[in-house]
């Protein structure tokens, strides 16, 4: 069982209501579940769709067709008619968008009527649509009244009751009208799943990383993080604040990640490339900070909302100076939760700046996970407190040592006088202008520092054929997408996946060789959401490998199964 929805309408008309609901169905029916949303830069009008993509086994891409279209006007009939599938279905209310159409893939729901006649209101119209879907689909109605009691508590049960019967209604209808149905949709058997996209997967990871502060300027798609933390702040005891640009955003999180405590910002590439002075200022001070940095296409404000992944490079050498930076790259909500953990923690420890290189894509889809694993989270406190501060006489914020990681006190709680500086300084902070602690410093900061980094950073994962003859390569947001092609093409060939989530510094071949993998291959591929192969040019820097050929995509919108998969069987018949 694998079928896709998509909804269709213009911003404003209930898109994400009803998808939403529906993806908390099916993952509450224990089916996996994978969403991606594609809308304009607008908050009403134009055009826009929600995807919903379930099945009884593990998904993570979007597919090309299309097995129950609901279209909340006549745009949507007119631009996804030619993606349904063979057995998919058409919903739409024909008094609605004024129009109707009788092809058997065409279902006739007046929903706005329905609602007015079973709810009192054809506000209720999308609870109707939800419930007509469900009926398609044969399944129960339990979970959907739950959710709807829910969502409509806090308005009472006069509300919550004619939303039900509006469910009903729709449903019933269904039943009764769409005899072309034939979903097979087992009964649910398998215990609810997680749903969650990346945004909150990576906010998730903030507060169980012991976060206090968070700052940012709000920037699609990085604004989802705030969102999260910020309805989570009473109760975790997470400053959230909304600085009034991003300059002031990176500053104020260097500020409080100097006066002790954990703190993070985020942005888009617009953002941040007004964040890169704060950057080589934590550099600089060795003041410790993550920052999210959520793609979407460029130059200026490019495609708002839409997924690219083309500020790679651009997250690699901003700043002025030479500094160790990590940056990590999820590619699911799941690495996004526990790579955010991991940022904070080599944060803290090596005292720099870390990055967590997401995209709108990643940002927005929902995945279906059984849950998160607190045991594998880290949380080790390398500041020195008032115990840990006993016994020192001197204290120097930037003493030189063979780690190059200084002691890091916080101010106020020791007898202790911090300093620090943005001009080179002494081991004490204070600035200075001689050659020889200048080399030093540098020594300190990055030479030292570098090699221990890269020790932490993990081999890129393998999926498919241990002796592949054809390789695809891929980072980021690009995970799920290329973990299902190779599902797809493994029937007819000896295929496999390299995915890197850990970027720089660039993972050695200590724990696992994959360039004797790329080597032994016949075809080598790299996948990425931009049009110069930024990944590619990376990978041949760091180890003098070039790929046989790319498959880059950049109009905004992600790669889907088929596309992907069609592409590469492109390739392969050029052998």
């Amino acid at each position: 069982m694998d079928y896709t929805i998509r909804i269709g309408g213009e911003a404003g008309q209930g898109l994400q209501t009803i998808g939403g609901v529906l993806a908390k169905v099916f993952s509450r029916s224990g089916f996996h579940v994978f969403t991606h949303q594609d809308y304009m830069s607008r908050i009403r009008g134009g055009h826009n769709f929600y995807q919903i993509r379930f099945s009884d086994k593990e998904v993570m891409s979007s597919r090309e067709k299309v097995d129950i279209l609901i279209a909340l006007d006549l745009n949507t009939i007119e631009t996804h008619k030619a993606a349904l599938s063979e057995k998919g279905i058409i919903i739409y209310d024909g008094a609605f968008i004024k129009k109707g159409f009788d092809s058997p893939e065409f279902s006739n729901i007046p929903f706005e009527a329905i609602a007015v006649e079973a709810g009192g209101n054809r506000i209720m119209a999308n609870t109707v649509a939800t419930g007509a879907v469900l009926g398609m689909l044969g399944m129960d109605l339990t979970i959907f009244e739950d959710i709807i009691r829910e969502r409509f508590r806090k308005k009472g049960e006069e509300i919550t009751g004619k939303n039900i019967t509006s469910a009903r209604a729709g449903f019933d209808h269904a039943v009764k009208t769409c005899t072309r149905c034939d979903f097979a949709v087992p009964k649910p058997g398998e215990p609810p799943l997680m749903l969650i996209n990346g945004n909150e997967a990576t906010g998730l990871g903030v507060l169980m990383s012991g976060c206090r502060f968070y700052s940012a300027y709000p920037m699609t798609p990085s604004t989802g993080i705030m969102v999260f933390l910020a309805s989570k702040a009473e109760k975790y005891g997470i400053v959230v604040e909304q600085a009034e640009d991003e300059i002031s955003a990176i500053n104020m999180a260097l500020g409080a990640s100097f006066a002790g405590t954990r703190a993070m910002t985020g942005s888009s590439g617009g953002g941040f490339a007004l964040m890169v002075e704060g950057l080589s200022l934590a550099a600089m001070t060795e003041t410790p900070i993550v920052i999210a940095e959520v793609q979407r296409p460029g130059p200026a404000t490019g495609l708002p909302t839409r997924t690219e992944q083309a500020d790679l490079l651009f997250v690699l050498h901003a700043g002025h100076g030479e500094f160790a930076r990590v940056v990590l790259a999820p590619g699911t909500p799941e690495q996004a939760f526990y790579l955010t953990n991991k940022a904070f923690d080599l944060a803290e420890k090596y005292q720099i700046p870390v990055f967590i290189l997401s995209d709108q894509y990643l940002a927005d889809t929902e995945w279906t996970l059984n849950g998160f694993d607190t045991g594998r989270l880290r949380h080790n406190d390398y500041r020195l407190r008032n115990e840990t501060l006993e016994g020192i006489s001197v204290y120097k914020r930037h003493r030189l040592t063979e780690t190059g990681i200084s002691p890091m006190a916080v101010p106020g709680e020791s007898g202790h006088i911090i300093v620090t500086d943005s001009d080179e300084h002494d081991e004490e902070g204070h600035m200075i202008e001689d050659a020889e602690t200048r080399i030093k410093m540098t020594q300190k900061r990055l030479l030292k520092k570098l090699p221990l980094i890269r020790q932490e950073m993990e081999p890129p994962f393998l999926y498919g054929s241990d002796r592949p003859d054809i390789v695809v390569v891929g980072w980021g947001s690009t995970y799920g997408v290329m973990k299902e092609a190779v599902d797809v093409l493994s029937r007819d060939y000896s295929i496999a996946m390299l995915h890197f989530s850990e970027l720089h510094p660039f993972p050695s071949l200590e724990r696992f060789d994959y360039l004797s993998i790329l080597g032994n291959a016949k075809l080598t591929l790299c996948i990425e959401n931009n049009a110069t192969g930024q990944f590619s040019r990376l990978m041949r820097a760091e180890t003098g490998y070039r790929f046989n050929a790319g498959i880059n995509k950049y109009d905004g919108r992600p790669f889907t199964l088929e596309g992907l998969s069609g592409e590469l069987y492109a390739h392969i018949g050029k052998l």
